[in-house]
């Protein structure tokens, strides 16, 4: 009759089995999501970075120095409620902090999608801009100040001129008129709109800052002044 069986022992055995499956499971699992993570790691080292915007700076309407190291390109429509608001309480802030210190260049881009008057104030801004850059900025501030009502045609060529007559510009009114209704620089505007296009340009206003669209709400200006100083910091 052969011996029996050491009760214990077997269950002793059959316990030390099992625990050595659990470590074999543990490291197993342990091993596969540490090459997870590795694989992770080394796709996030090796993605391309987003690729700059190019923009031609030259072609702009500039605040600011051109030889500024940060350069800001605004895409905005003058029907927009929310481009009045950034152009009112931001830029002043941007002004004061860096533009006039020449720390920030800060240009504009047409993106007149609105209403058809949209379009035609993004007309009458290029037409002061070629008569006189010095007094571009001047209009576009009058522009905004005076915005109707998103839902009502206002921006009509009339309306342009007396604004610019009020605003006393150096300009010729006459010039302006005509520049408006033959819609002179119509390739300009239509330029800047497929500009907006190809760079996926959704909404008004979006701010690009050396060449990459600024990702936080443009109404926080703590934020906005954080993504600036780490712009300046590494030039």
């Amino acid at each position: 009759m052969p011996p029996k069986t050491n009760n214990n022992a077997l269950a002793q055995r059959k316990k030390e089995q099992l625990k050595q499956k659990q470590k074999t499971r543990r490291l197993i699992w342990f091993t596969t999501v540490g090459v997870i993570l590795a694989l992770i790691i080394v796709a996030v080292l090796i993605q391309p970075k987003s690729k700059a915007a190019e923009f031609d700076y030259a072609s702009l309407p500039v605040l600011g120095s051109p030889d500024a190291s940060v350069k800001i390109v605004e895409f905005g429509d003058f029907k927009c409620p929310a481009c009045k608001q950034v152009n009112e309480l931001i830029k002043p802030q941007l002004l004061k902090d860096y533009i006039d210190q020449g720390k920030v260049a800060f240009y504009f881009v047409n993106l007149p999608f609105i209403s058809p008057d949209s379009y035609t104030a993004a007309l009458a801004v290029q037409s002061v801009h070629h008569q006189n850059a010095k007094a571009y900025w001047n209009y576009f501030d009058e522009v905004y100040k005076n915005q109707g009502d998103e839902q009502v045609e206002w921006a009509t060529a009339d309306f342009l001129v007396d604004l610019a007559k009020k605003t006393n510009l150096e300009i010729d009114y006459d010039k302006l008129k005509q520049d408006i209704v033959d819609k002179t620089y119509k390739s300009e505007v239509d330029a800047q709109y497929a500009l907006a296009d190809k760079l996926k340009v959704d909404s008004t206003p979006t701010f690009f800052i050396n060449g990459l669209v600024y990702p936080a709400d443009l109404g926080d200006y703590s934020a906005l002044k954080k993504y600036i100083d780490h712009e300046l910091e590494g030039k």
